[in-house]
């Protein structure tokens, strides 16, 4: 059975969950639905959250990894991973050559060659210099040398283009 707190009218009918006289939310009343409906539901005691950030933790001895590429000493537990040489400056270079090339009909041998020559140059430097820190000479000097190609050919076409008019 169910009751309005605000008219006062009961309900028997066990799908009705809002008064139809003033829309208001019906409460079950006692008795007539049984014991299930009469108490309310139990209040679960929730255990305290743990807490990860303890001082204790930090001098708790650290997990043993074996020693090999993947980890670093024993007890130190931190990872190192083998690093990979920088190649940037050698494949900005060598995009800038492509693309100085592909452009030059445009006189983009000026805009993109001069910049993937100098780009290249920087590559190629950094690699001779640090080895184990920079990589990609190769690739440094084909961009160096797509930029300077794109450049004199640009050039030409500049030259080719004028002479006519003279």
């Amino acid at each position: 059975m169910k009751r309005c707190p605000k008219c006062g009218q009961t309900y028997t009918d066990n799908d009705i969950n809002f008064c139809l006289n003033d829309g208001e939310l019906l409460s079950r009343t006692s008795g007539a639905m049984g014991s299930a409906y009469d108490d309310p539901p139990p209040t679960v005691m929730m255990d305290p959250p743990r807490v990860t950030s303890r001082l204790e933790d930090a001098a708790a001895p650290m997990q043993y990894r074996p020693p090999g590429p993947m980890f670093g000493s024993p007890g130190t537990g931190m990872a190192s991973f083998p690093r990979k040489p920088d190649q940037s400056l050698p494949i900005v270079a060598i995009a800038l050559g492509a693309a100085s090339l592909v452009f030059s009909c445009c006189y983009g041998g000026i805009w993109l060659g001069i910049p993937a020559a100098v780009v290249g140059f920087l590559g190629m430097r950094n690699a001779d210099k640090d080895p184990e820190r920079y990589s990609g000479r190769g690739l440094a000097i084909a961009g160096m040398v797509l930029g300077i190609i794109s450049f004199i050919l640009t050039f030409l076409i500049f030259i080719a283009v004028l002479v006519p008019e003279i």
